[in-house]
């Protein structure tokens, strides 16, 4: 039996929930925080429903991928990427958007869960858990001050 990880966070941003769902949906804004780039499926722009992406890079010193569907697709309130391929043995990626009065919340959970039984396990508690969670915190971090400022019109096109 395999010990899954939930991993919840959530930020206010003072911006449209459309707004902020299309930003979560730039790769150029992943990118920069995952520290991997796009190299199969799509590798720019905005993704979308039943689309795909590898990820390859450099992480802990060792050459690591990730491969991707976005298996749901509600936009401008939820989106679900779900690996098919990569070192996890599953990771599930929820990002759900609520319009307030004043404001958008952004909340994401991320459940994953390890191969090598135990060994794995450790891994994930000691080493993914805290890197995964310092990922999330900054993404919302970067995602705020974007959809804040003027930096969003750089990412989504024109309308």
């Amino acid at each position: 039996m395999r010990k899954v990880f939930s991993l919840r966070d959530e930020i206010a941003v003072n911006a449209p929930v459309e707004r902020c769902f299309l930003l979560s949906t730039s790769l150029e804004i992943v990118q920069q925080e995952l520290k991997m780039r796009p190299v199969q499926g799509r590798t720019s722009g905005l993704i979308t429903g039943g689309e795909t992406v590898r990820w390859e890079g450099w992480k802990f010193w060792l050459p690591q991928f990730h491969e991707s569907v976005i298996e749901r697709f509600e936009p401008p309130v939820f989106f679900r990427d779900r690996m098919l391929a990569g070192r996890f043995a599953s990771f599930e990626h929820d990002h759900t958007f609520t319009r307030r009065e004043n404001d958008t919340l952004l909340q994401d959970e991320i459940r994953f869960s390890m191969p090598l039984g135990w060994s794995g396990r450790v891994v994930g508690s000691r080493v993914l858990v805290p890197h995964i969670r310092g990922l999330m915190r900054r993404r919302f971090i970067l995602l705020k001050r974007i959809a804040e400022g003027d930096g969003w019109r750089r990412y989504l096109p024109a309308s």
